[in-house]
């Protein structure tokens, strides 16, 4: 997209508004058609944006005590990478590291005080069940990542061009419990705006808009169509009226730290296809909650929005199924070793094992019994021969 910054006509430095525009939507004269935010939606303007970003930056993007360790390192991975590529020295890591959120703590030389010889992160937030935080040293994140190495990199001669460290962002068990989380928190959400739906529907409208930041960040994760379908078919049904920004909420704010754990993970492979199923089907059930939501406020035009996204989404579901073959398959496959091990038993034991006591529907004649049987013999006494 084409963006356009408006700036203040008494302070040249400060930005009070922007307009956005297609490279290829031009007008008769063949100049570009702006839009301003405003003009495309009422939350849109850039002071309602500041609103809405406010207390992102304190308090940062992963800052809770519920966010997985996994996607604490793998963020913190990320971070380092990008800052290690783009940093020229190491005053200049340190500093964009600070700059991005991430907490530093250097470890200088025991013989020479004034030497660094290491260094630790974490997020704010990341603490452990004593209440302190939780640091990781740069070797423990990727090999990489070390001092040593990184200094390394940065005296590299001059005029060889920088190479990509190769430093993998997201591992594949981070990334699955990532969308182990996301899926947990849209759960929590659900539950969230149902209780609110029959008692205060105003508590469920911070959720409910920022759901749709959930939905776009999966979208574009998992490259769906049918996903991005049903992001644009829900924000009509996550805006408040009159482009209101909603009371900030505890269940708002996950759901914001999970679109951003989404987008910060990257795309997701094939392997990932049922972590992704379980999201969406969660998707689906904060999907029609919100449509309850909002036909308990008489609102049926977001109502239907609501419904339409939930469509996308089970569209979405069944594609992803019909794509995960190896699931099927694997499955059959236990269920053929099973029957085998079954058959190979019986030819071992062809007899079976004798039970101490048939059940009733296990009788070997399919004729009802005769009254003679199942009787107890009358205990023999002394009496008579």
């Amino acid at each position: 997209m084409l963006v356009r910054e408006r700036c203040s006509t008494v302070h040249p430095d400060q930005i009070t508004g922007y307009a956005v525009g297609l490279p290829g939507h031009t007008a008769r004269g063949g100049g570009v058609v702006w839009y301003g935010g405003g003009k495309l939606a009422a939350d849109l303007t850039l002071p309602k944006l500041r609103a809405r970003w406010a207390g992102s930056a304190e308090h940062g993007p992963f800052a809770g005590a519920d966010v997985p360790p996994a996607a604490v390192r793998g963020a913190l991975r990320t971070t380092l990478t990008r800052a290690a590529e783009q940093a020229a020295d190491e005053a200049g890591f340190f500093t964009a590291l600070r700059a991005a959120g991430v907490l530093v703590r250097v470890r200088f030389s025991e013989t020479a005080p004034g030497q660094v010889t290491g260094y630790s992160v974490t997020l704010p937030g990341h603490t452990g069940p004593d209440g302190t935080p939780l640091w990781y040293g740069g070797g423990r994140l990727a090999a990489g990542l070390t001092l040593p190495r990184l200094r390394e990199r940065w005296n590299r001669p001059a005029g060889r061009p920088a190479e990509r460290s190769g430093t993998p962002r997201f591992t594949a068990p981070e990334r699955d419990e990532i969308y182990r989380h996301a899926a947990r928190q849209a759960r929590a959400a659900t539950e969230h705006i149902r209780r609110c739906a029959m008692t205060d529907p105003r508590a469920a409208a911070d959720a409910a808009w920022a759901a749709a930041d959930t939905l776009h960040a999966a979208a574009r994760a998992l490259r769906n169509p049918h996903l991005r379908c049903a992001a644009g078919s829900y924000d009509r049904a996550a805006r408040a009226a009159y482009g209101r920004i909603p009371a900030r909420s505890h269940d708002g704010d996950q759901l914001r730290r999970t679109a951003r754990m989404i987008a910060l993970a990257g795309n997701l492979t094939g392997d990932n296809t049922l972590m992704a199923i379980a999201l969406v089907a969660q998707l689906v059930a904060l999907a029609a909650a919100v449509a309850e939501l909002r036909q308990a406020q008489r609102h049926a035009a977001q109502a239907a929005a609501a419904r339409a996204t939930a469509a996308h989404l089970r569209t979405a579901i069944t594609q992803a199924r019909s794509r995960a073959p190896r699931f099927g398959h694997a499955q059959s496959q236990r269920t053929t070793r099973a029957a085998n091990a079954a058959q190979d038993a019986h030819r071992d034991f062809p007899a079976g094992v004798r039970p101490t006591q048939q059940p009733v529907h296990q009788a070997s004649s399919s004729r009802p019994p005769s009254p003679q049987q199942g009787r107890i013999p009358p205990r023999r006494t002394g009496r008579g021969p």
